[in-house]
């Protein structure tokens, strides 16, 4: 896209932490951009940064005073990204963008982490007067800046207006290898590589695809937060030395973003006191909603994701501090374990193999999730495609999502990802390990919640019989919710009369 008549490419409408940095993005990729936000210390801060980045040569961002000063000097079809909360907040611009001229053919997109849901409703809502779109981003500020994950979804010809600058400004990856080119400086941007982004599909599905990603990410970040625990208490290693451990696995299978800055944290001294930084953070997790928003609808489709709902849980038990202080000292827990050099040595490596196979586990629950909701919806996902661009730029980014691509690729249908032949094997081979890891957790009193929902879910699968005839056979004896036959057509409906002194049973 090329600037006329000296009119910018792109409207940029919040600049917090991600809308500055996808402006100074948008502009290194040699788009120009008005910028404009309610506080004009924010919009004089943008134009600052660039400033200087740029020796005060070549800068491409203007700042806006109010949206009529916006539209008019943007090239038509003008194209608005939003940087705003969710909610009312998105709501409140459209308005404003409507009072203020905003036409028929503008593209107003919403890069927020909205409810899909609100997200559908919005794109009715405002059809006629303008295109809203939406493009959810993930990979933090430093994504943003410098290359981002991002799932657009809505209207395709806007798309089609849109896809050169997103896929300029996204993250990219190296074809043979899958692996991230990184980029940390400013005006030099990636131009080679596979873009981290494609068009996820109608209003929507783009936003429950980065919602699933999310609901992804709190579990990955759980499992992480329990290897450590076992290996911090249970092991009686020091944080230091389980952040050397993290090191180590991040050179292989377990490679990603989320474990390399795990060492990181872990390896950090405290300022103040010198102490291990992490010793010194209050044990509360926050959350922001997204992951609790997945496991809500894993559980309103049916779709099992239970390490994704563990995730969310085990923040939520961390927020009862002053609970668990009560408890610590009135429950009881198992004595003490001592192990020898050999047996720790022993314990640590099938916790590699636990983390691993819990991860396969945690993404098999999120990509079944969204197929799920994509048959309901009749959304065409392209689940390739998906695990591609988050193999960089956004916060689950890893060597492992590759495997996932390629699983994909070989069969676009696949009906869970454990149905993989690499993945099927590598959770046989490792399932041994997996089940010493937790049986260690448990053996010493350390939760790990999300470790062992995972192989119950690993378990479930595996069993061609699982206890629901006996559920079924309760729930007819007390609400005659009748029952299937293992020995009669599918579908055929039965019901044994429990009360009566002959138990006769009748064909629904």
């Amino acid at each position: 896209m090329k600037s006329h008549r000296n009119l910018n490419d792109v409207g940029v409408i919040g600049l917090g932490v991600m809308g500055k940095n996808l402006a100074l993005n948008i502009a290194d990729n040699h788009y120009r951009v008005s910028a404009f936000d309610l506080d004009t210390v924010k919009v004089n801060g943008v134009l600052q940064q660039e400033k200087q980045e740029r020796n005060g040569q070549d800068l491409r961002i203007t700042g806006c005073a109010n949206f009529h000063e916006m539209l008019a000097s943007l090239a038509k079809p003008r194209i608005l990204v939003l940087s705003v909360p969710a909610g009312a907040p998105v709501d409140g611009v459209c308005q404003a963008l409507l009072a203020a001229g905003v036409e028929s053919e503008d593209i107003v997109i919403d890069t927020g982490n909205s409810q899909w849901t609100d997200t559908v409703e919005r794109e009715a809502r405002y059809k006629g007067q303008f295109i809203f779109f939406s493009s959810a981003v993930s990979g933090g500020e430093v994504g943003a800046r410098f290359g981002p994950s991002l799932m657009p979804s809505g209207d395709e010809s806007a798309w089609q207006h849109v896809a050169p600058i997103w896929q300029a400004i996204a993250a990219k990856v190296d074809p043979k290898s899958g692996l991230p080119i990184e980029r940390f400086e400013p005006g030099n941007p990636v131009t080679e590589g596979e873009s981290c982004t494609t068009y996820i599909g109608p209003a929507g599905s783009g936003h429950y695809v980065k919602m699933v990603h999310n609901g992804i990410e709190y579990a990955d970040m759980q499992l992480i937060c329990e290897a450590y625990q076992l290996l911090h208490d249970g092991l009686g290693m020091s944080a230091d030395e389980v952040g050397d451990v993290f090191e180590r696995w991040n050179q292989g299978s377990l490679n990603s973003y989320l474990m390399g800055i795990s060492a990181e944290v872990l390896k950090q001294a405290d300022p103040m006191t010198g102490k291990p930084l992490v010793e010194m953070i209050l044990d509360k997790a926050g959350q922001k909603g997204t992951g609790l928003w997945t496991a809500v609808s894993s559980l309103q489709i049916g779709c099992p994701a239970p390490t994704i709902a563990e995730a969310v849980y085990a923040r939520s038990v961390s927020t009862q501090k002053s609970l668990r202080v009560q408890l610590s000292s009135k429950l009881a827990g198992p004595a003490a374990i001592s192990l020898d050099d050999a047996q720790k040595a022993a314990l640590i490596e099938a916790l590699e193999s636990a983390l691993y196979c819990a991860k396969v586990c945690c993404y098999a629950q999120g990509f079944q999730l969204m197929a799920m909701t994509a048959k309901e919806q009749e959304w065409q996902l392209d689940f390739a495609e998906i695990a591609k661009i988050w193999r960089a730029g956004c916060i689950i980014r890893a060597t492992f999502l590759q495997s996932i691509t390629q699983a994909y690729e070989a069969k676009a249908d696949l009906s869970c990802l454990l149905m993989a032949d690499s993945f099927a094997e590598q959770l046989s081979l490792k399932q041994g390990a997996w089940r010493t890891a937790v049986s260690a957790a448990i053996m010493q009193g350390i939760p790990v919640p999300c470790i062992s929902s995972a192989l119950a879910y690993y378990d479930s699968y595996r069993s061609e019989t699982l206890p629901a005839n006996l559920l079924q056979g309760q729930r007819d004896f007390f609400g005659a919710h009748t029952f299937e036959r293992i020995d009669t057509p599918a579908g055929e409906k039965y019901h044994l009369v429990w009360s009566a002194k002959d138990r006769t049973l009748s064909k629904v």
